[in-house]
């Protein structure tokens, strides 16, 4: 009895043995006829093309920043270090050019390390083949079967890989695809987001940091955990020297350095010129949509790996945002100084509501059918939160009340650099601060009054249609009767009774200016600013004359640029080429031909004028504060209640335009002494013109100088900017005269003219 009973239990045992020892060649035999799910063919895995994330580039072939879904960029084998690989290697796959994509001697080392002694440090036994078919292809669901049914479909893949691809190859493909945390994959964009460097750059330490970080991307990372990534570091290289990689002095060497990153994250907010990357973001998006792979589909800008060549000059964009740094800070400062207690933003209790009724948080919580006063209860609850501020951002406790109230105060710049003779946008700063306020103040979209910068427009049209350069032209103060009383004033009063344009200009004197625009005509004058590519909506009004049009700053830099370019206007110019991953170019692109808004002669004049501006007028700081022995042109503007403040400044190859101001515009400077262009624009454009004068890179734009004016045109404009009254007895008698009157009638005739005009009908 005791015999049968253990002969049943050592046949029990011998068919139990047998089932686990049959099992795993039974799921083999399964993974491999497709029980569990077709294994990849060798068509689909020798199409294998990962997700690429698509990089855009400044003009001299810098990384500006990437657009992708997963950070990746892939390289050839041949561009990857040799450490890099020996890294790998020793760490990961010590017989990795010895076996087939399966190594079966450290699958029994594992199995018998593991289930039978149950030691865990044996490691998992995947080859570096087997974990890149884990990452082309990620495991299923297959319930109690799941790790035994992946572990063997990843084997089968690996097969195939290795019958397929070269070691090299296969190496390459692993270390494009690998995920090294931080939503990074890829040595590649691990290097750039890490180290601010290309792979190719990486000294052996770093490429161990990386290496390190395959054993566990979010355990090891080194920005999150520095202690335990510099230990894991140091097993690499321990790895390298083990497998003769590394001497012993190497090795101590490599382990005493410190770990130390330059960690770049490129993503909208972050990375230089952020709202430059998102307006290339719209404009490729489009793109895409109408150029097509050799499939017949769409390119994808986040996953097709393009490669976008832009007209922006890194260091002007750098010189750009440092500079709208610089000053936006002290400004901001003077700006809530100025105001107190008694800001628009602290007091104006129906701004306020205005503005929380605007929040994503207010519009989400009134979908949900909330009524106001639980909308109010919800919003006036405090909670941890961090608020941007100059000198460095908060963490602190407040409502969304708050938060609103705080990011009211907060004023914008807006900066834009072009080359006036092809338009390429050169450098463009859109805000403050990209993460905290997403507005952008150069996009053609966004348009706000621009003051006296419509100005030189005016006087354009009126040289166009023959006023000459040195006519006078009363500076006093006219009520348009026709206009509702309209009666325009000046900044400051004026000490001068005539004034030619070009004195007019240069002194930004209100009153003359609707005085040439009468006498131009409003048609022609729009007219102009049609054919200087000006699309914004035109008021055609007499105050046209001040700046009363709402225009963008882009819209405003191609304009202006006709006056450096022979007449001529430019479309803005962003982008030099896209190409595919492989660098075929896809298109090139070349700026639009445009037609002359204005003769030559003209544009000469006006420039010249505007050189007045700098030299002699309201932007003459930029010499006697600033210092700046540039040649200069330009014109400031204020708009009404100190709600804008621009400033246009150019070179001889050179046109920028800045604006300043708050998104709302009922925040606004409480003086003109803080709020006048020349104050809260124009030292944007000094900082920016300081920082290029000190870079000799910079000295075919900042040395350059004006081209002289012919004696043709100096006879014209050789006169007085400026003049008194002529006489007692003729300021008595004109005293008076068209004081009140209607635009654009014809003028009345003064008491001596008339008597002159009697005389002559007798004479006839």
């Amino acid at each position: 009895m005791g015999s049968i009973r253990t002969r049943k239990l050592v046949y029990g045992l011998l068919t139990l043995s047998f089932i686990l020892f049959a099992s795993p060649f039974f799921v083999w035999w399964g993974v491999k006829a497709g029980l569990f799910g077709a294994i990849p063919d060798s068509t689909e895995i020798q199409s294998i093309r990962n997700n690429q994330a698509s990089e855009i580039y400044f003009s001299n072939g810098d990384l500006l920043g990437k657009y992708y879904l997963y950070d990746r960029t892939s390289v050839d084998y041949n561009y990857l270090p040799t450490h890099v690989v020996n890294a790998l290697i020793a760490t990961e796959d010590a017989r990795f050019f010895e076996h087939h994509g399966i190594d079966y001697k450290s699958l029994l080392r594992v199995f018998f390390k593991t289930i039978v002694l149950q030691d865990n440090s044996a490691g998992g036994g995947s080859t570096i083949t087997q974990q890149l078919a884990k990452n082309l292809f990620p495991r299923q669901d297959f319930g109690l079967l799941s790790i035994p049914v992946n572990k063997f479909r990843e084997m089968a893949i690996a097969e195939q890989l290795e019958e397929i691809y070269s070691k090299n190859e296969i190496i390459a493909l692993y270390l494009n695809t690998v995920p090294f945390g931080d939503h990074v994959f890829g040595v590649e964009s691990a290097s750039r987001r890490f180290y601010n460097a290309s792979v190719n750059d990486l000294t052996i330490d770093q490429a161990a940091v990386l290496i390190g970080m395959l054993k566990g991307n979010y355990a090891y990372n080194p920005r999150v955990f520095p202690e335990r990534s510099l230990s894991r570091r140091n097993v690499v290289l321990s790895q390298m020297n083990k497998y003769g990689y590394l001497t012993e002095l190497e090795l101590h060497a490599y382990q005493d350095l410190p770990i130390q990153l330059d960690y770049t994250k490129m993503t909208l907010h972050e990375g230089p010129a952020p709202y430059f990357r998102e307006q290339m973001r719209m404009q490729l998006l489009e793109w895409c949509k109408s150029h097509f792979k050799a499939d017949g589909s769409p390119y994808n800008l986040y996953t097709d790996g393009l490669k976008i060549y832009t007209t922006l000059d890194a260091g002007m964009q750098q010189a750009a945002e440092l500079a709208m740094q610089k000053h936006m800070a002290a400004l901001q400062t003077a700006f809530e100084k100025e105001w107190g207690s008694n800001a628009p933003w602290l007091k104006n209790k129906e701004l306020i509501e205005h503005a929380v009724k605007q929040t994503p948080v207010y519009l989400s919580l009134r979908k949900k059918g909330l009524t106001e006063k639980e909308i109010a209860d919800s919003l006036h609850k405090e909670r941890m939160m961090e608020l941007f501020e100059w000198a460095g951002n908060q963490e602190v406790k407040a409502s969304v009340y708050d938060s609103v109230q705080h990011y009211l105060k907060f004023l914008q710049a807006g900066f834009v650099a072009m080359d006036p003779k092809t338009g390429a946008v050169r450098a463009w700063v859109g805000g403050i601060n990209h993460q905290y306020f997403e507005y952008d103040h150069v996009n053609v979209n966004t348009k706000r009054q621009v003051g006296s910068t419509f100005k030189p427009f005016v006087f354009a049209s009126a040289l166009e249609k023959g006023v000459k350069p040195c006519d006078y032209f009363s500076s006093k103060q006219i009520t348009y009767e026709n206009m509702e009383n309209w009666a325009p004033e000046n900044a400051e009063a004026e000490t001068h009774n005539f004034y030619t344009m070009k004195g007019a200009l240069t002194h930004s004197v209100n009153t003359v200016s609707v005085k040439v625009l009468e006498e131009t005509g409003i048609a022609s004058t729009v007219k102009l600013a049609r054919n200087l590519n000006i699309s914004s909506t035109l008021p055609e009004v007499p105050s046209l004359a001040l700046g009363t049009a709402d225009i963008s700053t882009i819209e405003l830099a191609g304009a202006y640029a006709a006056f450096l370019n022979h007449g001529i206007p430019v479309a803005p110019q962003m982008l030099l080429r896209v190409e595919d991953g492989e660098g075929n170019v896809l298109e090139e692109f070349v700026a639009d031909e445009q037609q002359a808004a204005m003769s030559e002669n003209t544009s000469k004049i006006m420039l010249d004028m505007m050189q007045a501006v700098i030299n002699d007028g309201t932007g003459k700081r930029l010499h006697f504060r600033y210092n700046l022995p540039n040649a200069l042109a330009g014109k400031t503007g204020t708009t009404q209640s100190n709600r804008d403040g621009w400033f246009v400044g150019m070179l001889p190859n050179l046109v920028t335009v800045t604006w300043v101001g708050a998104n709302n515009p009922k925040i606004y400077f409480k003086s003109t002494i803080l709020g006048q262009g020349a104050s809260s624009a124009l030292p944007i454009f000094a900082f920016f013109l300081e920082k290029l004068n000190n870079d000799s890179h910079y000295n075919v734009i900042t040395r350059e100088r004006f081209a002289a004016l012919s004696d043709d045109l100096l006879y014209l404009v050789d006169c007085e900017p400026y003049k008194e009254k002529e006489g007692f007895i003729k300021g008595l008698l004109t005293r008076k005269e068209q004081e009140v009157r209607d635009f654009g009638e014809e003028k009345k005739k003064g008491f001596l003219s008339k008597i002159k005009s009697i005389f002559k009908k007798k004479e006839n």
